[in-house]
């Protein structure tokens, strides 16, 4: 199956171009051309985006649910909701994050992820993302501080089994030997510092050994100080560690996601959204994790006033970031797939290059989502929802 993409607005990472269009074949991308030539290959099928914008499909890494359901209600109902609704932020891949909770309801919400990992209508499910439970109980945050665990590779193991986990967010001063991150690092599971008070040194040895990832940037864990770098500025000043970010306004004030990018670049910030089941519905009293949850003006916090995940649409986030940083679109792509992707050693998504998967978004100029295909099939067009 060859098909034709044609007067687009190319955006790919470090580069776009306004009249462009691009060949694929058997889902995966065969040519791209930044001017559109006088003679049309051939093709089985033809897109004609008239002159909307083209990017990589987004891929967000961490977030726990939207449109009323939660990856962790442990239904195939509840998945085939969630994915759905990611694709109408633009989102064509995810991995399914969970919470802190018992494993039977780890893994009942892992089968139905598997169950749904390919649905016609929505985006993909690559993997799953652990977030806990191997938690510090003191910087729980709006994990249920009922089912916190000591580091396991056995639970990871037996969760592995049933659909590959791709990410582990946990506390490294739980793990007081590295042999946690260790056995991660040994499987090609990708560690995650979160919800940790684990100090600059510990994170910096942490690193040296494999810790890339920082889980929700900056939130539950400790700051930057002109004399305690923290974990804050470890990730800072490590350039082989890429940072979570919530671009809501609420996690991150707008100033300190314009200094974060212009102190750490793009070539490592990823942008997750952390939703929760409450995303993209009004406020209201909702829950996560068992914990019930109150949403009011868009903000999540349980009854005790701790924040409950976001309310973030993907693509309310990258148009946030584009706010309040004033950077190119062309380099603000590459915070939305390819750094995720590349970072969990997925090879061929995040840009509209030779090789790569035909996973796309087509986007208003104003940047909100208009269609979505994977592989090159169109699984979504907002003119026939």
């Amino acid at each position: 199956m060859r098909q034709l993409f044609i007067n687009a607005h190319l955006v790919s990472p470090g580069w776009e171009a306004e009249n462009g269009g691009l060949l694929v074949e058997d889902g995966i991308i065969e040519a791209v051309f930044t001017e559109m030539p006088a003679a049309l290959p051939a093709a089985d099928e033809v897109f004609d985006l008239e002159g909307g914008l083209l990017l990589p499909g987004f891929f967000d890494i961490h977030f726990h649910g939207c449109d009323g359901s939660d990856f962790c209600d442990g239904t195939e109902e509840a998945v085939r909701t969630i994915v759905r609704g990611k694709l109408r932020q633009g989102v064509t891949s995810i991995l399914g994050t969970t919470l802190t909770l018992a494993e039977e309801t780890l893994v009942c919400s892992i089968e139905a992820g598997k169950a749904c990992a390919a649905e016609p209508d929505g985006a993909e499910i690559l993997g799953i993302h652990l977030e806990g439970p191997f938690i510090a109980p003191e910087f729980a945050g709006a994990q249920n501080p009922a089912f916190l665990k000591k580091p396991d590779l056995a639970l990871v193991d037996r969760l592995n089994s049933i659909y590959p986990v791709k990410k582990v967010s946990y506390s490294p001063e739980l793990d007081e030997d590295f042999s946690f991150l260790d056995g991660l690092v040994k499987r090609g599971i990708m560690p995650s510092a979160a919800h940790t008070g684990a100090d600059y040194e510990l994170f910096m040895a942490a690193a040296d050994r494999g810790l890339q990832h920082l889980t929700h940037f900056c939130n539950c864990m400790t700051p930057l100080h002109h004399l305690r770098p923290g974990m804050v500025g470890g990730c800072i000043f490590r350039k082989d560690t890429c940072p979570e970010m919530i671009c809501d306004g609420i996690h991150l004030r707008p100033e300190i996601v314009k200094f974060l990018f212009e102190v750490i670049g793009t070539e490592r910030i990823m942008l997750i959204t952390d939703s929760m089941c409450a995303a993209g519905l009004n406020d209201g009293e909702y829950a996560l994790g068992g914990l019930p949850v109150i949403v009011r003006d868009g903000c999540a916090r349980l009854t005790t006033g701790a924040v409950a995940g976001s309310t973030l649409l993907f693509d309310q986030g990258v148009r946030n970031i584009c706010k309040w940083t004033g950077l190119p679109l062309k380099d603000i792509v590459a915070v939305t797939s390819y750094n995720q992707a590349r970072s969990l050693g997925i090879n061929n998504l995040g840009k509209l290059e030779k090789g790569f998967r035909a996973n796309f978004v087509k986007l208003s100029k104003e940047l909100y989502p208009y269609a979505a295909w994977i592989d090159g099939r169109k699984k979504w067009d907002k003119k026939e929802d």
